[in-house]
């Protein structure tokens, strides 16, 4: 992938976050219209508007991150997007000038002021896009079961956080050099008059990306280099009169922004707009309308700008330039009008009775000028160059809700391992054409199919399935183990990727392995206590085929009377089920436990189930694992018998079954494995 296509993947993922930009920006405006003076100090209702809207557009650095994350990252996992949310907590925790100050061993008024800009959007862009890359490329991993609860999604936000003390250190050093050196360059053009406020436009839109205008605007704006261009025009008569604000002459670095930011960028807007794809024009409007009328009426424009800057980087090159420009003209022109919250309508009309706006309505015509101006260059060069801005990208049209194209075949040569094994299971159950829903419990694949019939037994079996079974004509589920919730994840990523043909119904026979006879020596391995009080039944009379015909593994049920789980023998607890209805206990010799509480309980979504450990911890026989809630459980549950089993029974003799009828939870030795 060439950089251009992946900085256009950046920018398909900013759409997200950018989306609600345009509301928040209009809060803000719409409150400071209210109370121009006092920003919410002397208004409760501008209070309101303008701390909600700034609640978004001051966090817009973390929203990136996030965005990012979640965009770029193969499967659109929420994971992808809490990793993110980490790295940025990460690296802007430790460059806050707080930290910094601690970390370096310097007083606090000695830290560089660069750190009070380091949560910038250039620092949410590099987050999100490195936690994508991570995302993507670690997501799938597997660890040795003893770290078992750290494999997959859950390994990745560590490796980031790790990766982000890295990315920190290194911006304690390269921060304050860059920072530092823009305030410099801003300096050295101070003195050219109406050609550097053009030089100053210019650099200050081409630093958005990065979040570096805040040091040229430190020069311009806020008297770092003797100019105090947003303060002395807010005082207006009394700046005047103070002699620190000189008529045409104070606000020459903001005027020109008017033009640019209510008139230039709408008319970019309308061009992306028309250049889009027909079928594309809806949804496209909605973001341009949205992200034109913030620019227009309270000059955010980052709804907009963010919008093509990474998809079409020449265009915002572009943008630059003629922000410069038009900066430069109004200097020159003395066309002068200042703001307080940005370029937009609501300072146009507040500071229209400024003393120190100077034919500030001549903006207007200018902005007329520029509006035509962006909208033929934006429109030509769309066009010219095929540009892939919103609308026009060359997958659009291929998109659906869950990203699966059934035409599209990707390369075997992409897929990790446990893609590769998911890819075998979409064959062997009829291809990814027979499969409408992929979902797993603590030990099997529940899918939902077009046609059962179509499974292929025999080469699930062959790559390592216990069994399967059909509930229906269109409901199967594949025994696979503790590993069914990573592989049902691994066949939804290969499903996303393109379609996979079925296996072959014929399989080539395999050579006959005689049976392995296992003398029963009587050494006992475990024994293991009844982890609910309650009713004592066998595995045949649990209402469920899996574990009736022993696929799973082999053991006992109870019937429930007690709300505590316990831990049925020490060991690691290596999975805890999302909806908290199943547990694995692996103990130090080897042993793997699987209790499950009910029959279909994982289609009551963890009602009725809680856990009280979390995956990873060590127990001891007789520790509480899960709560249940009884009566809602006997009330919705398939049924409430509940197997406890040994689910790699084949490395064992037999198992001796030491109870009947009621148990007591913690007391009562259920039965011990022989070895």
């Amino acid at each position: 992938m060439n950089i251009l296509s992946y900085l256009q993947r950046i920018g398909r993922a900013l759409m997200v976050p950018v989306a609600v930009l345009p509301a928040a920006a209009i809060l803000m405006g719409i409150g400071y219209w209210v109370d121009p003076n006092g920003w919410g100090a002397n208004s409760a209702i501008a209070a309101l508007l303008i701390k909600s809207g700034a609640a978004i557009i001051d966090n817009m650095s973390v929203l990136f991150a996030i965005g990012i994350a979640y965009g770029m990252s193969k499967d659109k996992d929420g994971a992808a997007a809490l990793t993110g949310f980490v790295g940025f907590l990460v690296v802007t925790t430790l460059c806050a000038p707080g930290s910094y100050s601690m970390i370096m061993s310097i007083p606090l008024d000695q830290v560089p002021t660069a750190f009070n800009h380091i949560n910038n959007q250039f620092v949410g862009i590099l987050v999100g896009v490195l936690s994508a890359e991570l995302y993507n490329r670690y997501s799938g991993v597997e660890l040795p079961r003893a770290l078992s609860f750290f494999s997959g999604r859950r390994l990745v936000p560590i490796l980031v956080s790790f990766l982000m003390i890295l990315l920190a250190f290194i911006l304690m050093y390269v921060w304050p050099f860059i920072y530092n050196a823009l305030v410099a360059f801003g300096e050295s053009i101070k003195d050219l008059g109406s050609v550097g406020a053009g030089i100053y436009a210019f650099f200050n839109r081409l630093l958005i990306p990065v979040g570096l205008h805040h040091a040229l605007n430190s020069v311009f704006w806020f008297d770092v280099a003797g100019i105090n261009d947003i303060p002395n025009f807010l005082g207006g008569a009394k700046s005047i009169e103070e002699g620190l604000a000189t008529p045409g002459i104070t606000g020459r670095y903001q005027a020109g922004f008017f033009a640019v930011m209510m008139f230039g960028l709408p008319g970019a807007a309308l061009a992306i707009y028309h250049c889009a794809k027909p079928e594309n024009k809806a949804k496209v409007a909605g973001i341009m309308m949205a992200g034109a009328f913030a620019a227009f009426f309270t000059g955010i424009t980052e709804p907009l700008e963010f919008s093509f800057m990474f998809v079409a980087p020449v265009l915002y090159v572009i943008h630059a330039f003629l922000t410069g420009v038009s900066v430069y003209i109004a200097a020159t022109m003395e066309w002068i009008s200042g703001f307080g919250f940005s370029a937009g309508l609501v300072d146009m009309l507040l500071q229209s009775r400024n003393p120190l706006a100077v034919h500030w309505y001549m903006l207007i015509v200018q902005g007329l000028v520029f509006f035509c101006l962006y909208y033929i260059i934006f429109r030509t060069v769309i066009k010219k160059f095929n540009l892939m801005t919103p609308g026009r990208e060359e997958n659009a049209e291929d998109e659906t809700v869950d990203g699966y194209d059934e035409n599209v075949s990707p390369a075997d040569t992409t897929d990790t391992d446990i893609q590769k094994e998911a890819r075998q299971y979409i064959a062997a159950v009829g291809g990814s054409e027979n499969i409408t829903n992929i979902d797993a419990c603590i030990t099997r694949l529940r899918l939902a199919v077009k046609d059962s019939e179509r499974v292929n037994d025999a080469v699930a079996k062959r790559l390592g399935a216990s069994g399967v079974i059909r509930l229906n004509k269109q409901s199967v589920q594949v025994i696979v183990g503790t590993r069914a919730e990573l592989i049902a994840s691994a066949m939804g990523e290969v499903i996303a990727k393109g379609s996979v043909a079925a296996a072959s119904v014929a399989v080539a026979s395999q050579p006959q392995q005689q049976a392995v006879v296992k003398e029963a020596k009587g050494e006992v391995v475990l024994s293991l206590v009844a982890p609910v009080s309650g009713q004592l039944y066998t595995l045949d009379d649990v209402p469920d085929e899996a574990f009736s015909s022993r696929i799973v593994g082999d053991g006992v049920a109870i019937k429930p009377t007690s709300s505590e789980v316990l831990a049925p023998a020490a060991g690691t607890v290596v999975k805890i089920f999302e909806t908290n209805h199943a547990f694995c206990i692996e103990t130090d010799n080897g042993v793997e436990l699987i209790v499950h509480m009910g029959i279909d309980t994982v289609a009551l979504k963890g009602k009725g189930c809680s856990r009280l450990v979390e995956e990873g911890t060590v127990v001891d026989a007789g520790q509480p694992i899960l709560n249940l809630d009884l009566a809602y459980l006997n009330a919705n549950a398939k049924s409430m018998i509940s197997p406890v089993i040994i689910s790699n029974i084949d490395d064992y003799a037999e198992i001796e079954i030491l109870a009947t009828g009621e148990v007591k939870a913690g007391e009562t030795v259920l039965y011990r494995i022989l070895k």
